[in-house]
């Protein structure tokens, strides 16, 4: 799950990767369960309408990790 991350093309933060939803360029969303709902539960609502798989990893910091930044993330999506 998270070490497809590493090596594919991705997005991090909520802005971008609600522009690639939008823009049909997302193909699975990662999402930080210790995330603020208030950022997670728009795109998670976007994927659900746009038929995107989602998964849930367990910390922001984890995730940030998986994306090899030395920040925590709420959201990632890896984008075609």
């Amino acid at each position: 799950m998270l070490t497809d991350l590493k090596s594919a093309k991705k997005v991090t933060g909520a802005k971008q990767v609600t522009r690639a939803l939008k823009n049909g360029a997302a193909r699975r969303v990662f999402l930080a369960q210790d995330a603020d709902p208030r950022v997670i539960d728009p795109i998670e609502n976007l994927c659900r309408e746009q038929g995107i798989q989602t998964e849930a990893v367990p910390t922001m910091t984890a995730l940030g990790a998986a994306c090899g930044i030395a920040v925590g993330s709420a959201v990632a999506a890896i984008v075609e």
